[in-house]
């Protein structure tokens, strides 16, 4: 019997083994293409492999290599945190802080602009009221006169330019008669103040003053006069506050305790209330 050739036989089979590791590797092109594919901003995944085969020794020659069979993959997973509001909310801020405001100048030009056709505030739609007080408060918060009640500035005959309070427009009448013009006097030196009425009615009412702060009274009426002739004395309930919300050499702004706006220009810083 001729003797098997154990050379050759042992050379085949170990061909055998190799041929069969190779298949089971992922090819490079694959490898690429599952991270190209499952790459985000928030996640990376990346596949490694295990060692190379290791030859181990053993009495058999054709039992001592051995091979992984399956690839090992490790995920590491990358987190971008999202910005947060509070940090949004600064980045936001910078432009408005960085931003110059408006000066009293050009604000007060806006504010006569806008009531200007209004008829004192009679003519006032809800919006129109809205976009004046939106640009009063503007012009509030750079007032160059912080404490009127200690100014000289404040003396005076006001005009009435605008108003909210629908008692001192006498919305309710006819516009013939309605008072065709509107004044408000103070005088700081003698805490007293007055409000007048031209034609038709020359109505006049005198006060007195109580300052609650140095810049907001409390107003306690004591004669009314009808027609500017015929004094009357007032009910003790005729009371009221009155803050001065901005101030300079030719305008006044004040809001009273019920919620009105009134804004007044300078006519006459020489007048005198009757004590």
């Amino acid at each position: 019997m001729t003797k098997p050739n154990n050379r050759f036989s042992s050379f085949a089979l170990l061909q055998t083994f190799i041929n069969s590791w190779r298949v089971t590797q992922p090819q490079p092109e694959r490898v690429s293409m599952a991270l190209s594919s499952s790459w985000s901003p928030t996640l990376l995944t990346t596949t490694q492999f295990s060692s190379p085969p290791k030859l181990v020794h053993s009495h058999s020659p054709l039992t001592s290599l051995t091979f992984p069979s399956k690839p090992t993959t490790t995920t590491t997973r990358t987190v971008v945190p999202a910005l947060s509001h509070k940090w949004r909310a600064r980045i936001s801020f910078f432009p408005a802080f960085l931003s110059k405001g408006k000066d009293a100048k050009t604000l007060k030009e806006e504010l006569l602009d806008a009531i200007a056709s209004l008829d004192r505030g009679a003519d006032a739609t809800p919006e129109d009221q809205l976009a004046v007080d939106q640009i009063t408060r503007k012009l509030e918060a750079v007032t160059p006169v912080k404490e009127p009640l200690k100014s000289g500035l404040l003396d005076g005959k006001w005009e009435l330019l605008y108003t909210t309070s629908k008692s001192i427009l006498q919305t309710g009448r006819p516009k013939f008669l309605r008072s065709r013009v509107n004044y408000q006097a103070i005088n700081v030196d003698t805490l007293r103040a007055q409000n007048m009425e031209s034609w038709p009615t020359f109505n006049q009412v005198t006060a007195d003053l109580t300052p609650l702060n140095a810049r907001k009274v409390a107003v306690k009426f004591d004669y009314f006069k009808i027609a500017g002739l015929i004094p009357v004395k007032a009910p003790d309930r005729a009371r009221g506050e009155l803050e001065i919300t901005y101030l300079d050499e030719e305008l006044r702004v004040s809001r009273g305790d019920k919620g009105n706006l009134f804004i007044l220009k300078l006519v006459d810083p020489s007048y005198r209330v009757p004590v």
